[in-house]
């Protein structure tokens, strides 16, 4: 009886990992359905998520990445809880300065704020930003700025998981553009509803944290 058992506790454990794999397959054939924005038309019960609102929808994830690095040592998770007016404002500095002398990158004056400000986001980091972009453009060295901020390199490693390869340069009705180039999966003008429970604790098989997020798409 034992022996059954401990059968179809291992047969239980290993239709539930398999439930997970196949769970994360489903997410990223979503994200593979489109590349295009998204609208959804009722604010109660959808949400937009397009080339402007893609701040938003990362902000309400807060989502934790793995970094793994060329000498094996990674960050197992972070918390990316970088709000969407911190985000819009760094970006826009990169996108304003693109072409010029002194080219800013939105990412490193993320992790520099974040550096500068263990981590949150209020007025005074986003003050960072501005500052820092102030000292770039006068010439000075974003390693000179960061040399005695102990947690950049952890913040724009951390930062780069996330939020790496959203910007830059892209071809659109032949010719090259410089900006976002992260859009929803979700079709536009296809509404669609979600239950954010990224990162809830599952404890059903085994103890983990859930990755992905429900979304079911409305009849149009």
């Amino acid at each position: 009886m034992r022996k059954i058992g401990r059968e179809r506790k291992n047969l239980y454990s290993l239709l539930m990992r398999a439930g997970v794999i196949a769970e994360l397959a489903a997410l990223i054939c979503l994200a593979g359905t489109g590349l295009v924005s998204g609208n959804r038309p009722d604010a109660k019960t959808s949400k937009q998520a397009n080339a402007e609102g893609i701040w938003e929808v990362l902000e309400k994830h807060q989502q934790g990445e793995m970094v793994e690095t060329t000498s094996g040592d990674y960050i197992k998770w972070v918390d990316f809880t970088v709000p969407a007016e911190a985000m819009s404002k760094a970006y826009q500095y990169d996108v304003d300065s693109y072409g010029q002398e002194v080219h800013m990158n939105w990412i490193e004056l993320l992790a520099y704020a974040a550096a500068r400000q263990g981590g949150e986001f209020g007025k005074a980091a986003l003050k960072n930003i501005d500052d820092c972009t102030a000292e770039l453009q006068k010439g000075e060295s974003m390693e000179k700025l960061t040399e005695k901020l102990k947690y950049y390199p952890y913040y724009l490693e951390a930062y780069t998981a996330v939020l790496g390869g959203f910007v830059g340069e892209y071809e659109a009705e032949g010719e090259t553009r410089y900006g976002l180039k992260a859009f929803s999966p979700i079709a536009k003008d296809f509404p669609y509803t979600d239950y954010d429970d990224f990162g809830a604790s599952r404890s059903y098989g085994y103890a983990r944290p859930h990755l992905g997020e429900y979304v079911k798409i409305l009849p149009s």
